[in-house]
């Protein structure tokens, strides 16, 4: 999956190399003389880190707040931390690239009871990095920046919406003239590494002015748009939206809800879906309340239509129906038959290329050690999409250990932590 959009990436030309178990003089020298020169050793654990081709038993050393060393084996004399993770997945802290954090007083999105504080339901689950989809407009940003973003242990970046006062609920978001290119274009170069897109969503009318002023705000800042398609129109039909209006690289978010012609009457992918994906056009889960049906995944699946994101749409009401966490959305695609692999790399590396920042979702060394640590338990699960109806599975993976730049900030059941004895 490539991206689109160079002007973005060159911001982030400089990036960690890509290199596993590099050693240097300072680690020889330390273990001839055993001195500790890593803080912390995640070890025995399975490595999953799609960007660099790792698939299999390694040990991972921290050191400084970012990964030192991955190998098959490292000393554990050389750490301060032993942490023993055998049987469980390591991989690089997911990229969750739609959420609702600016959350606040109001009653919708905006400054809103609908969105949630972010470190309170993304590091449990294993995401170290989320991106707020339009909750935030382009007048509202800096407010935004300094109640959520400069808060977080969370990293936050976010699409701007297009509308001037972001997910504001009704009249607001059916505001033409508050669905400016310009400003929102400006906002975004003035917070190049935070704002990564624009975003156009809920709206109700039958033109295509909201797309088309998204994209020409996506033009001018040279990043992508990613659009919630809104209230279905046959004057808006989808296929002209993914082959004629979004460009390479732009995002179509809720690619399985169903609510907007994404199959066909007779059961069938849209082939509006296939000729946005050859032409370049990013397909988004987007889970949330309302936007992932069985009935949809379950046909597009088994016709090979794959997620090339996978995503939350975390919120208020998302996060306790069907959807509960980024684990739970992607436990449903090993479900139906995705493989592991892949469901990592949609949450980890691919959606960190789509935003623009390919320092995030691998375990290179030298890159910033945001890390998960995942079991994969056995029993029997059910799985509800928004609709209210279940799958069973027998296995689903769990959230042991989150890892925020190198310090533990999520631990299920203690393992980086001392053991008490009476």
């Amino acid at each position: 999956m490539s991206s689109a959009f160079p002007r973005r990436l060159a911001l982030k030309a400089a990036v960690a190399p890509v290199v596993i178990g590099a050693s240097g003089a300072q680690e020889a020298s330390a273990e001839s003389a055993q001195q500790p020169v890593y803080d912390l050793l995640l070890r025995g654990g399975h490595v999953i880190d799609p960007k660099n081709g790792v698939n299999g038993r390694r040990d991972v050393a921290v050191r400084g707040g970012q990964v030192a060393e991955i190998r098959t084996w490292i000393n554990p004399r050389l750490a301060k931390k032993i942490v023993d993770v055998p049987g469980m997945y390591v991989t690089p802290g997911l990229v969750d690239m739609h959420t609702h954090l600016f959350f606040g007083p109001g009653s919708a999105y905006a400054d809103g009871g609908n969105c949630v504080p972010p470190d309170g339901f993304t590091l449990r689950a294993g995401v170290t990095t989320a991106v707020d989809a339009g909750s935030v407009g382009w007048e509202n940003f800096d407010q935004f920046k300094k109640n959520v973003i400069d808060r977080s242990k969370t990293r936050v970046l976010a699409f701007v919406n297009i509308v001037g006062k972001g997910m504001a609920g009704g009249q607001f978001e059916q505001d033409l003239t508050n669905m400016l290119a310009t400003p929102a274009a400006e906002m975004a170069a003035a917070h190049r590494d935070l704002i990564i897109g624009i975003k156009t969503a809920h709206y109700e009318g039958p033109d295509w002015t909201p797309v088309e002023r998204s994209v020409q705000a996506g033009e001018a800042a040279g990043i992508p748009v990613m659009v919630d398609f809104g209230r279905n129109w046959p004057q808006r039909p989808l296929d002209v939206l993914l082959t004629h209006k979004l460009r390479p690289g732009d995002i179509y978010a809720h690619m399985y809800s169903g609510l907007r012609g994404e199959q066909t009457p007779e059961g069938r992918v849209n082939p509006g879906m296939w000729a946005g994906r050859r032409r370049g056009v990013l397909l988004e889960v987007g889970h949330g309340g309302g936007s992932f049906g069985w009935k949809i995944a379950v046909p597009a699946l088994r016709e090979g239509l794959t997620p090339d994101l996978i995503s939350t749409d975390l919120h208020i009401t998302s996060m306790n129906s069907g959807m509960k966490d980024m684990a739970n959305v992607m436990s449903k695609f090993l479900s139906l038959g995705m493989p592991l692999n892949d469901v990592i790399a949609g949450s980890t590396w691919w959606p960190a290329k789509a935003i623009g920042h390919p320092e995030l979702g691998h375990l290179s060394v030298g890159a910033t050690a945001d890390i998960a640590v995942f079991s994969r338990e056995h029993g029997r699960f059910g799985l509800v999409d928004s609709f209210g109806m279940r799958m069973d599975d027998r296995q689903k993976l769990v959230c042991e250990l989150t890892l925020r730049a190198g310090a533990v900030a999520w631990d299920l059941n203690g393992r980086a932590a001392q053991e008490f004895r009476a």
